[in-house]
């Protein structure tokens, strides 16, 4: 149906799409009469309608309904279910008005209706009409207004239509206008030659059908062959002469005499073109050659500066090692720095021992090594006062460290990545306390305001009555006391820490400050100082299982870290910051690449020490090199997580090419890789006594015929005759 014809239609014939009429209250008047008049043709129709609806579809069909909002007189038509009362209907405009439902009233007729009443109560027919005026209960607030008035027309998204099925037969047939989503395509059309209208072809409102996917996928063999045929072919051409004869002269000015040249044959044809060609070839390879050459030099520059900037950045890592080194030995810090001291010191003993054996004997011997036992002590005591002091210092960090960490406020990221702050009664507490205690350690105060630190701090360690508060107050007394007197600030410097040692200890105990439980190391239930505790056999101390460290063959408890710290001091002085180095940078790659290997996290130091010098005797498997420094374990098959049975230790250099390879077996010689695997065989056989370990092993066994491909020369063995 054309949309000229969709305008003609009656406005009871809309379904869902709402028309907000704008004319003057006459034309509606007349609108009403006209549709006042048709609701009467269609009522003394109505007995042939019924005739072809049946029953059960009554209650389902619909019909328009008008509404006649008061008292700007604004009309809506809608199409409504007949079965629904007018509670629904009132629903509808209060969601489509914006207004209360209370406050909304329909009248018929100038009559109020029930809200339990359908429109079939009523009396409205199938797809009949009826005229609602609605008004508001309370006009100054909840007006009655139109949502979105509309100015121009809408095609409805429900027609009716009448169509004659007998002689003297009509039904009603409410035809749905589909909307569609997509452009229609432009069919073409024709121009009527005497109005000069265009009238366009129609496209169905019907979507083409999906062809069905098919599981088996086809292909055309005549889409993909192509035939080819080359043919030679000699075209014609036609040309015409003039020459002069009576009636006709031709100018001979311009014309040229052509006298016949050397013949030359098909063999001389060919040997000129070849030597053209041979000509044109030489240029070309020259040019070739020539760029060829230009890359291989450029080639050769860019390696020369490359292995210039490595050089160089070899030599400034070298002295950046050098210098960091030197720094740590003249200003130690950590255990670390103290490790390198005493490790230097070993070193520096035996050279001095060597030389006094080589170059001494007898008494002077003697004499000698009596005296580098002097100096060795002397080295031993300024080593111990550097240790002392900065165990002063760093203890001072570590109260202040932790004094911050117990006063930070809690945290948290939210969805847009912005961080959001909070402090509990707990955060409070501890920041006072925090503030209070750098105020206590302060030595710059004068004496009127440290009398005024010491009465903050007397009031805030009142609030609890225990004996080290009391302590403290009397502390606090005291060296009030002795400031009144004028007692000098030196004299006063043992009070004032006996001070700050009992108020560090008020602010560690959870009753006084509740955020600190969370951070102590010593749990304050009893019960779990029970579990998990070893005796200590250089120490005699009970420790918790934190404080020892087990060798991977280990079968019982030894000496604690303090212990065993101090014995290497004592004797080995030993420095393992080299393998941490190595271990680091091992977990690090791993990370990396396999976040789930785990292997990596249950190595030590003594367990990566026994890798390193005694399966690869501390130097490179390829080149040798014994610079712990430049060393490091990668992964022997790259695509395998690492173990200790599936690693290599190379330089960085060496590493980095490693782990570009493709295929080991024809990268290296054979025996360079039957010396890895004899190595991976001692790994596997030495870390298996690991019980997390031992899970993670991909062959736990080696056959007894694959020890032989393990060696580098085989046994000969005589024929039997």
């Amino acid at each position: 149906m054309s949309e000229q014809e969709s305008q003609t239609e009656p406005a009871e014939q809309r379904m869902s799409q709402v028309v907000i009429q704008t004319e003057t209250d006459l034309h509606e008047e007349d609108d009403d009469a006209e549709d006042q008049r048709r609701q009467n043709d269609r009522n003394q129709q109505g007995g042939e309608t019924n005739q072809i609806i049946s029953s059960s579809d009554v209650g389902n069909s619909t019909a328009t309904v008008k509404i006649l909002l008061m008292p700007e007189r604004h009309m809506i038509t809608v199409a409504f279910t007949i079965g629904l009362s007018i509670l629904d209907l009132k629903k509808h405009f209060s969601f489509k008005l914006r207004v209360p439902l209370d406050i909304i009233q329909i009248t018929l007729d100038e009559k109020s209706v029930d809200d339990d009443q359908t429109l079939m109560d009523i009396g409205v027919q199938p797809h009949g009409m009826v005229q609602f005026e609605m008004s508001s209960l309370d006009p100054e607030n909840y007006p009655m207004r139109p949502d979105k008035p509309q100015q121009e027309y809408n095609m409805p998204d429900v027609i009716t239509v009448r169509v004659q099925t007998d002689t003297e037969t009509y039904q009603d047939v409410v035809v749905e206008i589909e909307r569609a989503t997509r452009g229609k395509a432009f069919l073409g059309g024709f121009r009527h030659t005497v109005t000069k209208t265009e009238y366009h072809h129609a496209a169905v409102q019907t979507m083409p059908k999906k062809r069905p996917v098919r599981s088996i996928e086809s292909f055309s063999r005549d889409t993909q062959t192509v035939e080819l045929k080359h043919q030679d072919q000699q075209c014609y051409r036609n040309a015409s002469t003039q020459m002069t004869k009576i009636g006709c002269y031709v100018s001979n000015m311009e014309d040229k005499l052509i006298a016949p040249g050397t013949y030359i044959t098909a063999e001389e044809y060919h040997s000129k073109r070849l030597r053209a060609v041979i000509t044109l070839q030489s240029h070309v390879r020259r040019w070739l050659a020539k760029c060829f050459a230009d890359k291989l030099r450029q080639a050769k520059e860019q390696h020369l500066a490359w292995m210039e900037n490595e050089k160089r950045r070899k030599k400034e890592e070298k002295e950046l090692q050098i210098r960091d080194e030197y720094h740590r030995r003249m200003n130690p810090e950590s255990k670390r720095d103290f490790d390198l001291l005493y490790n230097a010191l070993k070193k520096w003993r035996i050279e001095e021992v060597e030389r006094i054996n080589v170059t001494l004997s007898g008494a002077e011997r003697k004499a000698a090594l009596c005296a580098l036992l002097e100096q060795e002590t002397q080295f031993i005591s300024s080593i111990e006062q550097h240790r002392m002091a900065a165990g002063t210092r760093n203890q001072d960090k570590a109260i202040q460290a932790f004094l911050n960490k117990s006063a930070e406020p809690k945290r948290w990221r939210a969805f847009d990545g912005k961080v959001t702050q909070m402090d509990t009664p707990f955060t409070i507490r501890a920041k006072e306390l925090r503030d209070l205690y750098s105020s206590v350690t302060q030595a710059q105060f004068t004496k009127d305001e440290r009398l005024d630190v010491l009465l903050t701090l007397k009031h805030t360690v009142k609030e609890h009555k225990c004996k080290l508060t009391q302590d403290i107050v009397d502390l606090i007394d005291r060296e009030m006391d002795l400031l009144m007197r004028g007692v000098k600030k030196s004299n006063l410097d043992g009070l004032r820490k006996r001070i700050s040692t009992l108020f560090l200890q008020y602010i560690k105990t959870p009753p006084f400050n509740p955020q600190v439980s969370k951070l102590l190391r010593v749990p304050q239930d009893p019960a779990d100082l029970k579990k998990n505790i070893y005796l200590c056999r250089g120490c005699n101390e009970y420790q918790s299982c934190t404080d020892f460290a087990l060798n991977t063959n280990a079968s019982a408890v030894g000496l604690c870290h303090r212990c065993m710290e101090l014995d290497n001091k004592a004797r080995q002085r030993e420095d393992f910051s080299l393998y941490k180095n190595i271990l680091r940078c091992l977990c690090d790659t791993e990370a990396e690449c396999s976040p789930d290997a785990k292997i990596t996290y249950l190595l030590q130091e003594q367990d990566l020490r026994y890798l390193v010098d005694v399966l690869w005797g501390a130097q490179s498997a390829l080149s040798g090199w014994k610079d712990l420094h430049d060393l490091m374990l990668v992964r022997w098959k790259k695509h395998l997580d690492w173990s200790p049975w599936n690693c290599i230790l190379l330089t960085k250099e060496e590493a980095a090419a490693h782990l570009k390879l493709e295929n080991i077996e024809k990268a290296y010689d054979v025996v360079v890789i039957r010396n890895v695997k004899q190595k991976h065989t001692l790994a596997r056989k030495y870390f298996s006594q690991i019980p997390a370990m031992a899970g993670c092993l991909h062959d736990v066994e080696i056959q007894p015929g694959a020890l032989g491909k393990l060696l580098i020369s085989k046994p000969i063995t005589k024929a039997i005759k």
